[in-house]
Formats: C-alpha cells, structure tokens, sequence
C-alpha cells in the first residue's frame, strides 16, 4: 500500500500512466478466445491540433473501449491520421512562401516529397494531443490514410465501382474554390450573409415586340445566360413561353422556357438562366434540353472572365476579376438602358472555409460515383436495424439525404493526396486501372497515355476507413477476421452525410457488411451563451489548457456528463472545476480509507456483512453497477456518469464513510475496500488516470486497472430492511442537520429530543443507532419537557421534538425568519410580476426569461423553506 500524498495532483501522475499503459501494450487487443469488439476513430486531420469536439468525441469512445476491455473483450480501437488533402497543402505552401518560394517552382515529385517530409517532421501533433486525453488507442497499429496499405485499397475501390459502373467522368457543376483552384466539398463551404444589391434587368425580346424583367445578385453572369425562365402556369408569360430574347452586351439569342423553378410570387417571376454558374440553373437547363457539354462557361479557375465558347464576350472583358467585371458589366448594362433599378439586399454567400474567397457554380469536368446506386443498401440497413442510429431522431434526416441523394464529386485539383489511376490515351479514350502498366496493356501499343493530374477527395478514401484499416483488400490479413463490422462509430451530427453515409456505401459494396452495428451522433460543443464556437468570433476553448488547469479526468468527466443524446453541449469551465473537485473529494475518501486500514478487496463478490450499514452499501453499490449498465447499454453517457457521480459523492463519501467512523472493524474494512474497488472500476472508463493511481496505491495488484473485471450486479445477498434502516437514518439525521441550520443553532449545541407516535420498528432503530445519531446530528434522547419553543421534525409516523429554551433567541429566531420570509415573497411576487407581462417574455433575450424564472423558482422555495422554519418553532 502506496500512502497517497495529501494532495491530488493531476499532472504528476497523468503522463505516468499512460506511458506505462502504452509501453505495456495495455491498448493492443491481446486476449485469445475473448469476445472482439471493435471501433474506429474518425481519423483526424495530420495538420489538426486537439479542439474541444475532438475531446468530446474521443472522450466518448475511450470511454466505451475501455468498458469493453473491463467487460473482459478483445477491444481494438483503430487510430489513424487523414492526410487532409486541401489542409495540408497549404499548410506546405505557406511554409514555401516564407521562404519566397511557390508549388509551381517544383515539379509535381519534388511538392510530394516536401509534404512527406513536411508531416516526419511536424505531422500527427494531434496524436499526441489524444495520448493527453487519455485515449487508450492501438498506436502500435497507428495508420495513415496514404499509407502504402491503405492507398492499395483506395486505388482498388476507384478502380472496381469504375468496372461496376458506379464511377464516371462527367461535366457537371462543383462548389469551385478560385483561391485554391480545385472543387470542394459542401462540408468546406460556410455561408455568409453579406450586404449586396438585387439588380433588376429589362431583357428585350429579338423581334422588337417588347421586353421581360429580371433580377440578379450575380449580373456579370448574364455573359453565359442561355435561357430566361417562367411559370406554365403564369398567366402573364403564355404566349411569350418558346419565344427568343437578343441578350445585351453579348448579343446572344436564348429562348423563354416553361419551368417550375420559376415562381410567379417572386420578384417579376421570371428568372435568369446562367447554366453554367448556377445549381439551380443547371437542372432547369438540363430540363430545357441543354446538354451539359453545350452549357456556356464565362470563368476560369481563377474566376475571372475568359470567352465562352460562342465567342460573344466583348473582348475588353476578357481577364477581368468577377468583381471588377462585375461593376463593368453593370455600367454597360446602365449604358444600353436595361438596367431598371437596384435594391440593397442581405445576400447568402458561399465562402471556402480555408481560403476565404467567395466561392463560384462552376462546370467543369471531374469524376463522380453513381451515390444513389450505393445508397439503397445503406438505406435499407438503417431500415430494417441491421444499422441502429442513436439518437433515433436523426433516422428521418438521414433517409430524406439519401433518398435524395446527388452524385458524388470525388476529384480535387491538387498535388497532394491519392492520384487518380486514370490514363487520358492520345485515342482519345481514358483507361482505369491500378498501374500504368495496367492501363498501357488496356490502351494497347501505340496509344500515348498521361495520367490524369487530379486527386481524391479526402472523403472517398477516409470512407473506407472501417475496413482499409483492417487489412483489407489483403484477404491473408488475419487482423480483419471477428473485427468487421465495428461494433459502433462515434461521429459528430455534423458529418453525417460527408463520412458515416460514405462508410455505409463503401462498407457495404465492398465487405457486402454494414461497416458498424450501432452510429452514435453526438452534438456540438458551444460556448458558454450557447454560440457556436469560432476563431473569427474568438470564443474557442482550448482543451489542452483545461488539462493544464483541471486535469484530463476532469474535463472528460464533464464530457460524460453533459452529452446528453445529441444535445449541444454549453462549456462551462466551472463544471469542469467541480467535476476536479469531485475527483478530490475521491482522493481524499481513499486517503481516510487508507488511514483506516482498508485497502484494496481481495473478492469480486461483496463481502459477507452482518452490519446494517455494510448492507446498505453492497445494495447501493449493486443498484448503482445496475444503473450503469443500462446506461452504457443505451448508450446514455450522461445517465452513467451521474449515477457514477451521486454514489461516489453522496452515498459512499458523504454517508457511509461518516456512518462509520469509529467503528471500524474487520467487516467493514473489508466491505469498505470491496466498495472502494468496484467504485474505481465504474469510474474508471470515465476517469482513467485518477482510478488506476488509487488502485495501485490502495493495495499490491497483480494487474492494472485498465484490464481488470467489471462489477457484477448480483442482487441475490441484498437485505432490503437493512437498507431501509440505513435510508431511514440519513433522512433523520437530513432533517435535523437541515432544522438546525434553518435556525441558527450553533453548530456545536447538543440538542435533547423526545419522539412521540414512534412505531416499535422505528424505536428499535433509534436504539441501534443511537450512537451514530447523537454523533451526526448532535442530538441525545431526554425527558419530556413542557417549555415552549421547540422544533419538530417528521419522518415517517414519528415526530421528533427538539427544544430550543436556552439554545438560541427565539423571539429574535422568530423575527430573523418573518423578515427573511417577507423579503424572499416580495422578490418572488415581483419576478413574477415581469414573468405575467407578455411584453417583458416576448421582447427580452431568452437568456434574461430563462434568469427570471430560475430566479423565481428559488425564491418559491426559499419562501416555504422559511415558512416551514417558522412554523417547527411552534
């Protein structure tokens, strides 16, 4: 037995454990014969460094894997970076720019190489961020998302859906990044709103009859206007429907076409069609029978004017900015007389969450897997279960998604990440296949190949992630037997669509397997007003820095107990302080405990105990194993941490240690011990680091805690009357201690009291008792005495009578609680005046509501609190 230092210090010991844990290979999953159980991390980016939802959602799963590996399961969780295709890019690229150098200043093999080097010397800061959190993950097995292995089977999946038929080179529109020249994905789009103009535009029709009115956010985009849509059922626009319209500036004939899209409440109710530069114009173009091929095209990667194919831009427009041809384009139109009015409008505006630049529709070719085609497999497992998603509310959302799904752009115009096995032939065809060797036998001799210059997106290869990092496409692995599907994944709401879909896709098309048997979607972390947490805004929280200050118990701790199924969770830094607080309070019961002979138990079953109280908490230990079981069963993080909480807390520290102090025996230590045991275990998935310092300390151990064997509800040995004996006492001692400090009674005055209406029961308990209720709540049986001023206390039938004569002022006790009872009811009655006035609820900040019914809630209860007081003196 290690004596414990009189204070509980996180850092000495943190870093400690979980060097030994990691150098003893305590992560690997190392049990023959046992149950695997398998989960992966979302892999995150080698550029990241630890943010506060990176401590939410891994805190979250090491606390399941480490429930596992107590359960006695081979757990394994998988660990592993994403190469982050855009991020890492330009994390090399500013590098070079310090150094006044470009990408374009290298060959394509000397920018890879340098980004190689770049992540052995800087990459992966975030995996020791996790080892900081306590994550005990499988770093022996760490992997990378451009790992030979991994990027074997990345290549291979391209190639096979293109041999199925589910991957394809087409021209359709992207979210075009003119900072970073290459497409993106939805997720690195933020929308903006941004103060703009509406500028309504008089278009003439070509044979002179008159003119239609349209409007626009964007009006240099009319140079590639193919169409004017409006409503079949506009009444005002039948008879203009297949007729053509002479474009200004440009001079372009394009026809009025009959679409939906077109809503007749809106503005003029008939709408510019740009094709080429607009989502939604695309379908309406494709509606109007214009191939996408045909569509006309004004920008070039870098967003600024180029010719479009029929070659009607006036030339002094060519090589213009947007924005400056923009104000060009809007002076000619002003010029020719066409422009009508502009308004000043709030504007939705697509930004690149990494460049910062608006981003542009833009047509392009790129290559795309048919989502639709994966997507029914996915959709039917959710369906049928074979998928449980927790919370079940986002079921609905997931299916409307994937019912709805569009293709999906996999192609990314960068250096950096996995090169797309295509080869483009001087035939004139492109040939697929894992080596060029491969696609020049395809292509035959003769034809000229060149590999195609774009990559991946980081979403295909980081969707084969449950199973690439299992050895797969390598069947020999023995790693991937008993280890697919995973048993569950831990994502945030927020990639829903962008990965957990995606793994369900691939998963399924390539493992003919759900990839996971249960997906937990937590919520965000936001900052303490409920805001969501952004650099621009500066209201980020470092979670490394609540380390430093708390320790990784704590704040994981706090995790735990706010994730509540989904719910956002609001950062409070004083829960997490409480939540150290409370690991302190547990430092120093093991501390009494150890200055009192008890250790650590030598059983896995209770003790035997003849004790009322040694009962009392075997039953409550038991009914709180029980209580995190079904918590962790669904999944009910908060619920387990709670019950956690309140049993260590109140039961075991506040009561039953107080209850038996002074009576130490050989029972109760061991009873003690085995209470003490089973609490560290609970807690120790939870708080890693603090439960396995304890256990080392309180007794020789042949095994760590992190491998040891999880309690055992086993209600068989429980004494329900010893139980509620024991219930019965803390109530009484509660009532007392809590009339006591109503009054003013000074803390150190013994107190007589009589008992009147007491059962039999109830008397043969207060004689077992007697000793622990004259020391907890300083009160001694004494003849009845007819002076007035006493309290009453009731519990159950019997009622308790404490006199006070000679104690404490009565009269004055009397009039301190009439003047706090009337000011506690004056700001209650005013609170609840605001509360009554409608005008108060409705037009302040639903923080300042929310504060004012707390604010009366409190004073209610203080309110009958006093009055109760008031009325117990009699």
């Amino acid at each position: 037995m290690t004596e414990l230092p009189k204070t509980f210090d996180p850092a000495a010991i943190e870093t400690r454990w979980y060097t030994h844990w990691e150098e003893t290979g305590q992560f690997r999953p190392d049990r023959p014969g046992a149950e695997p159980w398998t989960i992966v991390n979302p892999p995150p980016n080698v550029t990241g460094s630890l943010h506060i939802g990176h401590a939410l959602d891994n805190t979250l799963q090491d606390i399941l894997v480490r429930h596992a590996r107590l359960k006695g399961k081979d757990a394994l969780w998988v660990v592993g970076t994403d190469h982050a295709g855009i991020a890492t890019q330009m994390v090399v690229e500013r590098q070079m720019a310090q150094r006044q150098q470009k990408r374009t200043d290298f060959t394509r093999d000397e920018f890879v190489a340098k980004v190689w080097e770049w992540k052995a010397e800087s990459g992966g800061q975030i995996t020791q961020q996790l080892r900081r959190l306590g994550c005990s993950m499988d770093w022996a097995n760490e992997r990378f998302t451009m790992d030979e292995g991994f990027s074997r089977a990345v290549l291979k999946v391209f190639v096979d859906l293109h041999a199925q038929g589910l991957l394809y080179r087409d021209k359709r529109l992207v979210n075009w990044d003119p900072g970073l020249g290459t497409a993106i994905s939805d997720l690195e789009v933020e929308t903006r709103e941004v103060n703009g103009k509406f500028w309504h535009l008089r278009y003439p029709l070509a044979d002179g009859s008159g003119t239609i009115e349209v409007a626009t956010t964007r009006p240099e985009t009319m140079l590639a206007d193919m169409a004017v849509a409006v409503n079949p059922a506009d009444a005002r626009y039948q008879a203009l429907i297949g007729k053509e319209i002479r474009l200004p500036i440009t001079g372009r004939l394009i026809r009025i076409v009959a679409d939906e899209h077109a809503d007749p409440e809106l503005g003029s109710g008939a709408v510019k069609i740009t094709p080429g530069h607009d989502f939604n114009d695309f379908e309406v173009g494709r509606r109007a029978g214009i191939e996408a091929r045909d569509m006309l095209n004004m920008l070039d990667g870098a967003a600024a004017i180029c010719q479009t194919a029929d070659g009607l831009v006036p030339a002094d427009l060519i090589g213009l900015d947007r924005f400056e041809a923009r104000q060009r384009v809007v002076q000619m139109l002003e010029e020719d007389g066409v422009l009508v009015r502009v308004e000043d409008r709030v504007i939705q505006t697509p930004y690149g969450d990494r460049s910062g630049v608006v981003i542009e529709p833009w047509l392009t070719d790129q290559w795309y897997v048919d989502a639709a085609t994966l997507a029914q497999r996915p959709i039917e497992a959710v369906r049928s279960g074979a998928i449980k998603i927790v919370p079940k509310s986002w079921e609905k959302t997931f299916f409307n998604w994937m019912e709805n799904i569009q293709p999906w752009c996999v192609s990314r115009q960068l250096w950096w990440g996995h090169r797309i096995p295509a080869w483009f032939g001087d035939d004139g065809k492109t040939y697929v296949a894992l080596t060029e060797a491969e696609a020049q036998a395809q292509a035959g001799e003769g034809v000229a190949l060149q590999q195609d210059p774009d990559v991946l997106d980081t979403w295909f290869s980081s969707a084969l992630w449950p199973f690439a990092t299992l050895g797969w496409p390598d069947e020999s692995d023995p790693t991937l037997g008993g280890r697919y599907p995973n048993d569950v994944l831990i994502s945030g709401f927020d990639i829903l669509f962008f990965w957990d879909a995606r793994m369900m896709m691939q998963g399924m098309q390539f493992m003919n397997e759900v990839p996971f048997k249960t997906l937990y979607l937590h919520g965000l972390v936001r900052a303490a007003d409920g805001a969501k947490m952004s650099k621009s805004k500066g209201n980020t929280v470092d979670p490394l820095g609540l380390i430093d200050r708390y320790g990784a118990d704590a704040l994981r701790f706090f995790m735990a107990a706010m994730e509540s199924q989904g719910r956002d969770i609001k950062m409070d830094e004083k829960r997490v302080e409480g939540y150290r607080n409370f690991a302190t309070k547990l430092w120093n019961a093991s501390r009494f405990c150890q200055a009192n002979g008890i250790g650590g138990s030598a059983t896995l079953d209770a003790p035997e105990a003849a004790h009322a109280v040694n009962k009392w908490i075997i039953a409550e230990t038991i009914a709180t194993v029980q209580a995190v079981d079904l918590a962790l069963a669904d999944l009910r993080f908060d619920g387990a941490a709670n019950a956690i909480y309140q049993f260590v807390w109140s039961r075991f520290c506040d009561w039953y240690l107080e209850l038996i102090k002074g009576s130490i025996d050989e029972e109760t230590k061991a009873v003690a011990g085995w209470v003490l045991d089973q609490i560290l275990v609970l807690l120790h998935p939870f708080m890693p680091f603090i439960t396995e310092e304890l256990w080392h300390a309180l007794s020789p151990r042949d095994h760590d805690l992190i491998v040891a064997a999880w309690p055992s509800a086993d209600a068989r040995s429980l004494d329900p009357e010893a139980s509620r004996e024991i219930d019965w006492l803390i109530r009484l001692v509660s009532e007392v201690r809590s009339s006591r400090t109503e009054l003013n009674v000074p803390p150190g005055a013994r107190l007589g009291y009589q008992v009147r209406d007491a059962r039999p029961e109830t008397r043969a308990r207060l004689e077992r008792q007697a000793a622990v209720i004259a020391r907890l709540a300083r009160i001694d049986p004494a003849p009845a005495t007819d002076e007035g001023g006493a309290v009453q206390v009731v519990v159950d039938e019997a009622t308790f009578v404490l006199p006070l004569e000679g104690v404490i002022d009565l009269a004055a006790e009397r009039a301190r609680l009439a003047k706090a009872i009337a000011a506690a009811e004056k700001e209650r009655d005013a609170l609840a005046g605001r509360l009554g006035n409608a005008s108060f609820v409705e037009r302040a900040k639903p923080e300042a509501v929310e504060k004012a019914r707390a604010d009366h809630a409190e004073k209610s209860a203080e309110a009958e609190r006093l009055s109760a007081a008031l009325a117990r003196l009699g």
